[in-house]
């Protein structure tokens, strides 16, 4: 019996530290659906992996923030590996929460969450694989207070979506787009709109990922799709077939080429 309410107890422990009550929670395109046990045996395993392994770079040099990545689609024919960002930082609480953008399934809007690990790794990933990457001291500094602020938080977010929004507009903003816009509006105090946040990463030499997406393929997901555009891009651009985008790959590369975080790290259940 002692060995049973000991086990209860730690899966008790263990789902407070992976998941964050529903007000605060986002829901995929599939929320409606009961996920199959698989998924959630292996989303979970996926956010105790990913929670040790943060509770340890926390106790050997004080981390409180990290650019956290996961993979939700086969981006493969992109050469990219990521599908989508957040930011997961050690609440006072002593949780890993996960703030970030998330896209209200079927429509051209977004919203902003927060969520535990759990939550952030439920959907039905393509590759269960978390990677991310530890911003430097000073960029944890003026990340940190930004995070748990709601005003903060939200300064920069435009809620029209676009899948595929052009980084250097501000007709949408994809999550990943919000991501980079948010830090660079912690990093630099005199910033107060997307405009000024853009010419920042163009100045501190952020390059989108250039997606080479052709003229029908372009028609068919602005007739399919709600949340995929492309009236933002230049028509120079757009007509060549090159959509320039935000990703996680290319966010990765530029935080590390410019010194503002340390190397990847990844944790792959497969």
């Amino acid at each position: 019996m002692h060995h049973t309410i000991k086990a209860a107890w730690a899966a008790a422990v263990l789902a407070y530290a992976l998941f964050t009550p529903l007000a605060y929670a986002g829901r995929s395109c599939e929320a409606a659906k009961p996920p199959p046990a698989k998924t959630i045996e292996q989303g979970m395993a996926l956010a105790e992996r990913t929670l040790k392994a943060l509770n340890a770079e926390n106790a050997q040099n004080g981390t409180q923030v990290v650019v956290l990545a996961r993979a939700g689609q086969n981006l493969d024919k992109y050469s990219l590996r990521y599908s989508h960002l957040g930011f997961a930082y050690k609440a006072a609480d002593g949780r890993w929460l996960i703030a970030h953008k998330l896209n209200t399934c079927g429509t051209a809007q977004a919203s902003l969450y927060r969520q535990g690990l759990g939550e952030f790794f439920m959907d039905d990933l393509y590759r269960y694989e978390a990677a991310w990457v530890v911003p430097t001291p000073e960029v944890q500094a003026k990340l940190y207070p930004l995070l748990q602020s709601n005003p903060r938080t939200s300064a920069l977010h435009t809620k029209p979506y676009n899948m595929l929004s052009y980084p250097w507009a501000s007709k949408y903003q994809q999550s990943n787009q919000w991501a980079i816009e948010t830090l660079a509006s912690a990093m630099e105090d005199n910033i107060q709109n997307r405009t000024q946040a853009q010419a920042w990463l163009q100045f501190k030499g952020y390059e989108p990922t250039t997606l080479t997406i052709r003229a029908l393929t372009r028609l068919g997901g602005r007739l399919t799709a709600a949340n995929i555009a492309f009236d933002d891009h230049p028509n120079e651009k757009r007509f060549a077939d090159r959509i320039e985008t935000v990703t996680v790959d290319s966010v990765f590369r530029w935080l590390q080429r410019t010194g503002l975080s340390g190397k990847l790290s990844v944790i792959n259940l497969n």
